[in-house]
Parts: C-alpha cells; sequence; structure tokens
C-alpha cells in the first residue's frame, strides 16, 4: 500500500524543517520582545511591532518600525542580538551542534537539515563543518568587537563597558549581516571614521562570502589557480561589484549636498566604498539613504537584488546565481550547448536552478512593490526600494519603513521569511521531492522572442 506523501514526510522533510526552524525561533524573539522587559518605557511592545523586529532580526535583515536604542532596553538589544546570532549559523547548525555537545551523536535526518543550511556538499564530515561555522563565526565577531571596543573607548570617550556592549553588538550585526545599529542615523556619525566604517564593512564582506568560499580560501589563498569555481566565481564577482559600485556612488554623489558632498576626497571615497559594500545585505548607513539621488537607488536596488555568496549571512539571489546567468546568456548569444565556467561544464539542474530562483526573485519583488503601492501613498522608487531591501534581507531603507501601513509591514515580514529561507528552498519544502516522469513527450519547436 503506497504512503500518502502529505503524511508525516511533509514535517521531516529537511527543508520544511528549516523553515519550521526559522518560523518558531521568529515566534519565541516575538514572544520575548513582546515582554515589557524588552521596552524602555516597561510597557508590553505592540505584537506587530515585535514580530517585525524578531523576523528582521532571525532573517539578517535590519529593516526597523522603532529606533533600536531609543525603543528597545538593553534586554530587548540583547534579545535582538541573539535572534541575529541564531539567524547567522543557522537553526539546524545551532541543533547539529547541541546535539553533538549533548550526545556526540548525529541522526540522518539532522545531518541532512544541516547540510541544507550549510550548503556542505559531504554529509559524512558535518561535524567538522559545524564547528567550523561556529569557530570561525565567533572568532571574527570577537576580533571585531575588539577593534570597534578599542575605538568606542579612546576615541569617542565611552566607558568601558558601554564601548564593549556597542562593540560586541555591533560585530555580531555586521558579520551576520544583520544592519542593526544602536543609533538613531545608523552609522552616519562615523561617515568619516575609518576604523569604525572599514572594520564593519570588512566584517560584513567576510560574512558574505560565505563559508565554502572562506574555508577554500583559508586553505589556499596562495594557489587561485586551484580555486573552485564557486570560490573563482564569488570573489570575482565581489571584486568587479565592489568596484563597480564605489565608483558609481562616488560619481553620483561626490556633489550632493545632503550625503556626501560635505565630505573631502578621502571621505567621500570612504563613503562610497561602504555604500557600494552595505547592499550585499549588510543594511547599515553612513549616509543618508533618503537623500541619495534616485540614480543611485537604482544601482542599489541591483546591488541588493544580487545579494553575497552562497551559505554564508548575505541575502538576495547571490552571487553564483547572478553569474550562472550571465555565463548562461553568454553561451546563448555564441551558440553553444553548453556552459562552462572556468574549466567545469555547468549541469543543466543547476542552470534550471539559477533561473528559477532569478525569475522567483523578480516575480516577489513586483508582486511585493505594486501590493506595497495599494497599500501606502509613496512613490515607485521609494515602495521599489523598500521590497527590494527586505527580499534580499538587506535592511536599506529609505526612511518611510515606520510610516507603511500595518497590511505593508505585514508583507514585508513575509517577504524577509522567504528572504532569508530562499526562494527554491521554500518551493522544496512545499513540494517536498522530485517528481520523476517515466516518459517523454514529442518536441515541438517554438518561437521565441
Amino acid at each position: 500500500m503506497r504512503r500518502s506523501s502529505a503524511g508525516p514526510d511533509r514535517v521531516r522533510h529537511p527543508a520544511t524543517v528549516l523553515a519550521v526552524g526559522f518560523g518558531v525561533t521568529i515566534l519565541i524573539g516575538t514572544a520575548v520582545l513582546a515582554t515589557p522587559l524588552a521596552t524602555t518605557t516597561g510597557g508590553s511592545a505592540p505584537w506587530l511591532t515585535a514580530l517585525f523586529t524578531a523576523t528582521s532580526a532571525v532573517c539578517l535583515t535590519g529593516l526597523v518600525v522603532v529606533d533600536t536604542a531609543s525603543y528597545w532596553s538593553d534586554f530587548g538589544e540583547v534579545v535582538i542580538a541573539l535572534l541575529i546570532q541564531a539567524g547567522g549559523l543557522g537553526i539546524m547548525t545551532l541543533a547539529t551542534l547541541f546535539t553533538l555537545l549533548i550526545s556526540g551523536k548525529i541522526g540522518l535526518r539532522a545531518r541532512m537539515s544541516t547540510q541544507l543550511e550549510t550548503k556542505s556538499v559531504n554529509a559524512a564530515n558535518l561535524r567538522q563543518v559545524v564547528r567550523k561555522v561556529v569557530v570561525f563565526s565567533l572568532v571574527c565577531e570577537v576580533i571585531v568587537a575588539a577593534v570597534l571596543t578599542g575605538r568606542f573607548a579612546i576615541t569617542y570617550g565611552e566607558p568601558f563597558g558601554r564601548a564593549l556592549y556597542l562593540g560586541g553588538f555591533h560585530a555580531v550585526s555586521a558579520f551576520n549581516n544583520a544592519g542593526f545599529a544602536l543609533w538613531p542615523d545608523n552609522l552616519m556619525r562615523f561617515v568619516a571614521d575609518p576604523w569604525i566604517c572599514l572594520t564593519i564593512a570588512i566584517a560584513v564582506i567576510i560574512g558574505g562570502l560565505g563559508f565554502p568560499v572562506v574555508f577554500e580560501l583559508l586553505r589556499s589563498w596562495r594557489r587561485p589557480s586551484s580555486w573552485s569555481m564557486l570560490t573563482r566565481l564569488t570573489m570575482s564577482l565581489t571584486v568587479i561589484l565592489l568596484t563597480a559600485g564605489t565608483l558609481i556612488f562616488l560619481v553620483t554623489e561626490a556633489r550632493n549636498p545632503a550625503t556626501m558632498g560635505p565630505l573631502d576626497n578621502p571621505g567621500k571615497l570612504l563613503a562610497s566604498f561602504f555604500a557600494a559594500v552595505m547592499p550585499r545585505s549588510a543594511g547599515f548607513n553612513s549616509i543618508d539613504i533618503g537623500k541619495m539621488e534616485p540614480s543611485s537607488w537604482l544601482v542599489t536596488d541591483v546591488l541588493m537584488f544580487i545579494g553575497g555568496g552562497s551559505a554564508g549571512t548575505a541575502g538576495g539571489i547571490k552571487l553564483t546565481t547572478f553569474g550562472f546567468l550571465l555565463f548562461i546568456i553568454w553561451a546563448e548569444l555564441r551558440g553553444e550547448t553548453q556552459v562552462n565556467i572556468a574549466h567545469r561544464r555547468l549541469p543543466e539542474s543547476t542552470q534550471r536552478q539559477a533561473v528559477t530562483i532569478g525569475l522567483m526573485g523578480v516575480s516577489l519583488v513586483v508582486t511585493s512593490t505594486w501590493l506595497l503601492m495599494t497599500l501606502t501613498p509613496h512613490s515607485l522608487d521609494q515602495l521599489l526600494f523598500e521590497a527590494v531591501s527586505a527580499f534580499a534581507t538587506n535592511g536599506l531603507s529609505t526612511g518611510i519603513t515606520p510610516d507603511i501601513s500595518v497590511g505593508g509591514h505585514v508583507l514585508l515580514s513575509v517577504l524577509m521569511f522567504v528572504g532569508r529561507i530562499g526562494p527554491l528552498t521554500l518551493g522544496s519544502a512545499l513540494a517536498l521531492k522530485k517528481r520523476t516522469r517515466h516518459y517523454e513527450l514529442p518536441e515541438e519547436r517554438m518561437i521565441v522572442g
């Protein structure tokens, strides 16, 4: 007797477990943030405010409907930092780590779930992968926290305890590409401070490269010729997009009196580089996003949609997906039947996945933008920016997030969740398994274009 596919397997499917794990963490975070202890006023936060903030933290986004520093208490800020950390390491990675610590054993389904989160190719070495992810993340955060703490204490006169608190919070937020900051203007007051801006930017870049790429670079950074297709593509596109973004922002914003105009030339270069790094998925800003030129908004939209590396803390459709699409187009224009990258052939299944993720991303952003336009009176370019930022789990905003309607906040929360889990992962969680067709239909040539 055949077993129904809608039974217990739906709950145990790794993609479903991953989605449920993030969902449960968001609900727990919402419940904690809704308690009086989490606010500075001592009153309970509205459930939608708590839900939006928890979703933004777990999904590593950074969009906020209230000012983080003035609205949430120290307890609430710590909860937000913990939610960011949980989202960054991955619910399944944490679950596997706890299983290791308690029993020293990992079940097959736990291996499958954590493999899905960490994008580990070989499930047999999963214990080592999880340890590396956790240790590397914590070491990077400690180093960033130490630099920021010293800067806050020495240069800005913060008491050591407060400097350590600020350094630790922003280290977690930066490495995990979350973008939460404890100042009303985010990081605008540090726009010309290279110690703050470059430290946070480097943390964002490393966290956004993806753990497989970082580990390969640590092993063979002196031998670029031995790098895998993933590492070559990720590093090449990272350099290209950061360079292009820096130059574009430098050109479009250098004379803008509301953003980079008052800065000297080194300050403009630093601000431009910082503005190019943050769309990877970080959400920090050292200039006023709402006063940028519309052309800069459009460039930021594109960079946010592309995002960062796979299996890291960045969002977007990922650099690899964008790169695959470029090579697919190039191969088609040249009339080649195979897509080759770095002397390797790209499997057809991977090509289909890249096209699927790209089209699903565009569809979600366009649909969400249209819905936001029906719910709020803001302009198209502002709402498009907001939708892309939520889907790409970025967190940058033109400043309209608190003014969006209740329905808009719910929509953005859903978009952040879908963007973090990934359209393809969420789709596989619903479909559960591949369906194999045991026959082929006759082929018919169609006109394209």
